[in-house]
């Protein structure tokens, strides 16, 4: 009979090759989508034209939860964000936000406003850039934060912790059931209103005419580091060299 150092032994052994294993799946750029809200999420992820679909575009994730698959090796751009309140009724499949047309897997359909984006661009310029960054242009449904890993440069976490949802002004906010049910997401000015002058359309379609509006910044006082209006700072994009893993995390 193996004595018991020899059994830690072969149990470390063991852990150490599947985590080699582990690190060999993912010798590449690592997507990671964390879940810590109290409920069930169905992130959602959708191409840029031109640009795969990544894990079928969507799924469920539980609470408390994560999942990681390799990202693109080559050039690849995109938005992920998170569907909430999403149930099965009457044959079909809904949610209360980010919704893509019904679908558990969105297969590269974009999702319904009001929704928190992480916008990335992989794999890019000299040095294998890696930008990032969270927009609050389409509005507000959950706290959303990206997280670089072993990046070189300019690496920072950015994104919106805060709990939009309770301050929300009246004329923002998004209702279930019809409108009778709990706030489930922050509009934008834009979606609320319509005009060309918060949709930053037509004449204000671009940066000198496009300007942001008390709407936009209620979004930017709460949360400074993120994008909430058409034309916002180009600077709010980060470029990182290399990283390893970049982690989006869904609520904190």
């Amino acid at each position: 009979m193996a004595s018991s150092s020899t059994k830690t032994l072969l149990s470390l052994s063991l852990f150490l090759t599947l985590c080699a294993l582990s690190q060999a799946t993912y010798s590449g750029l690592i997507l990671t989508l964390v879940n810590n809200c109290p409920y069930t999420i169905w992130p959602a992820i959708q191409p840029n034209a031109g640009h795969p679909v990544l894990e079928r575009g969507g799924f469920a994730l539980h609470t408390l939860t994560h999942r990681s698959f390799a990202a693109p090796t080559t050039h690849w751009s995109g938005r992920i964000w998170a569907r909430t309140g999403c149930s099965y009724a009457h044959g079909k499949f809904n949610c209360a936000t980010g919704d893509c047309g019904g679908r558990i897997e969105c297969d590269g359909l974009g999702g319904a406003t009001p929704a928190t984006l992480a916008q990335f661009v992989l794999h890019h310029g000299h040095a294998d850039f890696s930008s990032y960054g969270v927009s609050l242009v389409d509005g507000f449904n959950i706290p959303l934060t990206v997280t670089p890993h072993e990046g070189k440069g300019q690496c920072p976490v950015v994104g919106c912790r805060a709990e939009i949802l309770q301050t929300c002004p009246a004329v923002l906010q998004l209702r279930s059931h019809g409108g009778h049910g709990p706030v489930v997401g922050c509009k934008s000015g834009c979606e609320a209103f319509k005009t060309d002058e918060l949709c930053c359309r037509n004449h204000f379609n671009s940066p000198q005419t496009c300007k942001g509006s008390s709407y936009s910044e209620f979004f930017k006082h709460a949360c400074p580091a993120t994008f909430t209006y058409a034309h916002d700072s180009p600077s709010l994009m980060h470029e990182c060299s290399s990283p390893h893993e970049l982690k989006v995390i869904l609520c904190h």
